[in-house]
């Protein structure tokens, strides 16, 4: 939100008050995948750039456990991240879905923007599809190039971004409503994670 600087001249940009991370694959043994890895590195360096923001971690079980939002957790705090300034959504499967339960926890702190983490290529999907459920995201820390992914891998996920953009899109347009007024019972919790389970998910 705004607010008006000190010389009164006009609104003195805010940065946004809530990091939202997309998800990524884990991996058997419940290992973090290089992707995941790579946004919780970009989580970690946008929440030392906002030390006030909380970080919505989203990301539910995939192919195997646990959740990609439970090890976002586990990994960031054990990098200093204060667990209080952490919420799980453990149950989105997709980005669609992150996006929904991101815009509902936004719009339940009277919020309409936010810091968008994940790997450069997805993040132009992300920005529209919260655009279109309200939500101004904007970039979060990445690397250059090919991010740390090998060349082919990139590209790949590049391409596959290609028909999904407008197809989420579509979806987010039309749903709207309905995802937005999804029930936030048990999609958003603050994460509770004690000190003796801390560590690297890797």
């Amino acid at each position: 939100m705004a607010k008006r600087d000190r010389a009164g001249h006009g609104p003195a940009v805010t940065r946004p008050s809530v990091i939202v991370v997309f998800g990524a694959a884990v991996w058997p043994g419940g290992r973090a995948s290089p992707s995941l890895m790579r946004r919780i590195g970009y989580a970690e360096e946008a929440a030392a750039a906002a030390p006030h923001a909380m970080i919505f971690c989203s990301g539910g079980v995939g192919r195997h456990p646990p959740s990609e939002a439970s090890i976002m957790a586990r990994v960031l705090i054990s990098r200093g991240v204060d667990p209080a300034r952490l919420v799980l959504d453990e149950d989105s499967k997709d980005t669609l879905q992150s996006a929904a339960a991101a815009a509902r926890f936004l719009r339940s702190r009277g919020e309409r923007a936010c810091i968008a983490i994940s790997d450069a290529y997805h993040l132009p999907r992300i920005q529209l599809v919260l655009r279109a459920l309200g939500v101004r995201a904007s970039r979060g820390p990445t690397r250059r190039g090919h991010g740390g992914a090998g060349r082919r891998r990139w590209l790949y996920m590049q391409m596959r971004e290609a028909p999904a953009i407008p197809y989420d899109l579509i979806l987010a347009l039309v749903r709207r409503r309905g995802l937005l007024a999804g029930s936030r019972a048990g999609q958003e919790k603050t994460a509770r994670i004690s000190p003796g389970r801390r560590g690297d998910a890797r």
